[in-house]
């Protein structure tokens, strides 16, 4: 297939419409009792089991999905990626996440040059400085150890890190190495979350990490610059040497900041945001809580199934048959059923995935109970696929004496596909197996659809317009005037922005800190 043509152009991808036809004329509950099916739709790589026999799918449409991966490329695609090649061809990238991970003395090419000893340059400064906080060589300017550490940043400089932090809060060697420490998040400008991120922690035993890849980024900074002033009104300037560091690739900008450069993590511009937890960006705030081992540990995790996703063939490939199903959908523990899982059953169908762990972290057993706290987790996970797929239907329900004003209330259609995800535990190791499987399921759907999965303009016009937003509140409360479309908003955005503006009776004291209430000075 030509580079420049669309998959949906393709007779691979013709030959799967023409499929469609015939996957309409099964049901789940028929395909669940053929066990040959079965056991074709089950994959294994690396003690993370794979079940998506609950798809809406066939060996035929195993079959064509593979032709379809192969028309779009995925193959060659997955190894330019490793390869080093500038795939993210709108920025003029590399992408390589994935040498984030490598192992020392791996070979990982950018441009020629291996990268993998810059990786490592960074472990080792992480490894070091982290050891030297947890140690208490490094303290603050008070002389007090630093145990608690608020990580500043937003998109992929927060997501990333703060869901492995709530993966690993519970982990029994995670926990024991986090003892007696205090990691929070602040990422969106809203001050109430400056609060809940502030809110109780002594600022002589706070350290601060500041995370963004060009430190220009304009609610990062903010919020960079309100937790500096929550932090010198206290202790004083110097606090900022010895309480604040930073992660990014902006030296100039950091040390204008007023943070040392030699307190800056570094990563490079073939790292994308949203797969940057790897990088410095999770490294940091993340060893300093959970300890640099525990977190190598993650990237170990995370290599494995790199190396696997880089070697497997597509049709034993984890992220890349997760990438051709493409399905997404979930919710922790039973949380979902008691909300939203009455929609699932009855209204549109939505596929969902279903992530379990064979030993709970926790696991709670109560005398005279027929099964642990976790096994009632557990009986739920298995019996839901089971409920989407084969559903009850109104001849069963009149059979079992249901009202006849309720059979409609109670039929469920079933062929609602779903697929099962069984990992042995949750450590930082199948932590960052589990985080590297879905990067790289994202990266294939990319593949197959011709889209760019690494750059973010996407984002990037919001930004403009909220510039343009915030110099035209700037100038009007500063004239006294009202927003007009003379500013170059429409009418209703002018209307918004004055109803805002009139309501708002406390402009901004200049040239003076304030803090919302539990923060005041």
């Amino acid at each position: 297939m030509a580079a420049s043509s669309l998959i949906s152009d393709s007779k691979e991808w013709r030959a799967l419409q023409d499929h469609v036809g015939a996957i309409k004329q099964t049901q789940l509950r028929e395909l669940l009792e053929d066990d040959a099916r079965t056991e074709a739709m089950v994959r294994e790589a690396g003690g993370v089991y794979l079940d998506f026999s609950r798809q809406n799918a066939t060996p035929d449409t195993l079959k064509l999905l593979l032709e379809l991966a192969g028309a779009a490329g995925v193959g060659p695609k997955i190894q330019a990626m490793f390869g080093g090649a500038h795939i993210n061809s709108t920025e003029g990238r590399a992408v390589l996440h994935t040498a984030l991970r490598a192992p020392r003395g791996a070979v990982v090419e950018d441009g020629g040059a291996n990268v993998v000893p810059e990786v490592w340059a960074v472990l080792d400064q992480i490894k070091a400085f982290t050891e030297r906080v947890r140690g208490g060589e490094w303290v603050g300017v008070t002389g007090k150890r630093l145990t608690s550490v608020v990580s500043v940043g937003i998109g992929g400089s927060a997501l990333g890190p703060l869901f492995v932090h709530t993966a690993l809060s519970t982990e029994p060697e995670a926990m024991a190495q986090a003892a007696g420490r205090q990691l929070s998040f602040l990422a969106n400008v809203d001050p109430v979350d400056a609060v809940r991120a502030l809110r109780g922690l002594d600022p002589e035993a706070t350290l601060v990490v500041i995370v963004s890849k060009t430190f220009t980024t304009a609610e990062t900074m903010l919020n960079a610059r309100t937790v500096r002033a929550w932090l010198t009104e206290r202790l004083g300037q110097a606090a900022v040497a010895k309480h604040m560091v930073a992660v990014s690739t902006n030296l100039k900008a950091v040390e204008a900041f007023g943070i040392d450069p030699a307190n800056a993590f570094g990563f490079w511009d073939w790292v994308g945001g949203r797969f940057s937890v790897s990088s410095a960006v999770g490294m940091v705030p993340l060893s300093l809580h959970y300890s640099f081992p525990v977190m190598e540990r993650f990237l170990q995790g995370m290599h494995a199934m790199d190396d696997h996703f880089r070697t497997a063939p597509l049709q034993d490939n984890l992220p890349a048959l997760l990438g051709l199903l493409n399905i997404d959908f979930g919710e922790p523990g039973t949380n979902g059923q008691h909300s939203f899982y009455q929609l699932i059953h009855q209204g549109r169908t939505i596929p969902a995935e279903f992530i379990a762990v064979v030993r709970s972290q926790q696991d709670v057993y109560l005398g005279g109970e027929k099964v642990s706290s976790h096994e009632e987790l557990m009986c739920n996970f298995f019996a839901q696929p089971d409920a989407l797929a084969c559903g009850k239907d109104s001849g069963t329900l009149r059979a079992e004496g249901v009202p006849e004003h309720l059979v409609p209330h109670k039929t469920f259609t079933g062929n609602r596909p779903s697929l099962s995800i069984l990992l042995p535990e949750l450590n930082a190791y199948t932590l960052g197996q589990l985080l590297s499987m879905y990067e790289h399921r994202v990266a294939t759907s990319g593949f197959v659809w011709g889209i760019n999965s690494f750059d973010q303009w996407g984002v990037e016009l919001g930004k403009v317009l909220a510039n343009k937003v915030r110099s035209k509140v700037q100038e009007a409360r500063s004239a006294g005037r009202q927003v007009s479309k003379a500013d170059g908003f429409n009418a209703s955005t002018v209307r918004l922005l004055n109803r805002f503006l009139e309501a708002k009776t406390q402009p901004p004291a200049q040239g003076k800190h304030t803090f919302p209430p539990g923060l005041e000075l």
